[in-house]
């Protein structure tokens, strides 16, 4: 059944868009980059996994750890890992998978820190279900927004994602209801976050309030101070 919604982030989706493209060398400038690892799944073999770790192969038998992945469970053609306090789960062939940068234990932290790059706009690496990805914060959106070809690199279930209609600059579009596992920013992270997969692709996953209301929000200047509400 297709449900009807209403969401204020759909009008939005094409100008940010468009604002993001224009932007983008810049912050790539002017933003911090660390290099994350990626894990990809290369074959299962039995009861072991063959992986490509940083592009080095890794024969993981269940429990076992190397380079700093530990193989939890083999099932089929997937494998559940954990890298770094994060637990991945990869298919054979998929796309690699790449990790956000160890830290302090997601939980440990209560406060968000983001400083505005050009035009004012507030980007940040983070991370979705344990995968790294760029969000663009943008508090006038009713929830997460995500590209269709990045929740599919995400691996996100969209098979069974609830389906409904939004309305864009150009018109009425499909669009899918899903609920994001793990959404972390910095080392700060919440758990069942509602998001919105949208057709076209976007360049940054857009931020909205279905994760910023888990937030007492403050803005100083250039500084967005996010503090988790308890």
């Amino acid at each position: 059944m297709r449900h009807a919604v209403r969401l204020a982030i759909v009008r939005r989706v094409l100008t940010l868009t468009l604002r993001a493209a224009a932007f983008a060398a810049a912050l790539a400038c002017s933003l911090p980059v660390k290099a994350a690892p990626q894990v990809q799944l290369v074959g299962v073999m039995g009861s072991r996994a063959l992986l490509l770790v940083d592009g080095q192969r890794q024969m993981l038998a269940v429990g076992a750890s190397a380079a700093g992945v530990r193989l939890l469970a083999l099932q089929g053609d997937r494998a559940e890992l954990e890298v770094g306090g994060q637990r991945l789960s990869l298919r054979v062939g998929a796309t690699p998978a790449a990790l956000a940068p160890s830290g302090p234990a997601p939980g440990s932290a209560q406060e968000i820190v983001l400083a505005a790059g050009p035009g004012g706009h507030f980007v940040t690496q983070g991370a979705i279900n344990g995968r790294t990805v760029s969000f663009l914060v943008d508090t006038g959106a009713t929830t997460v927004a995500i590209g269709q070809a990045q929740a599919q690199h995400l691996g996100l279930d969209l098979q069974n994602a609830r389906r409904a209609m939004g309305n864009t600059a150009n018109g009425t579009v499909p669009v899918l209801l899903v609920t994001l596992t793990r959404v972390r920013v910095g080392e700060v992270e919440v758990a069942n976050v509602p998001a919105v997969v949208m057709p076209q692709p976007m360049p940054y996953v857009l931020l909205g309030n279905s994760f910023l209301t888990r937030f007492q929000m403050r803005r100083e200047n250039d500084v967005m101070r996010l503090e988790l509400r308890r």
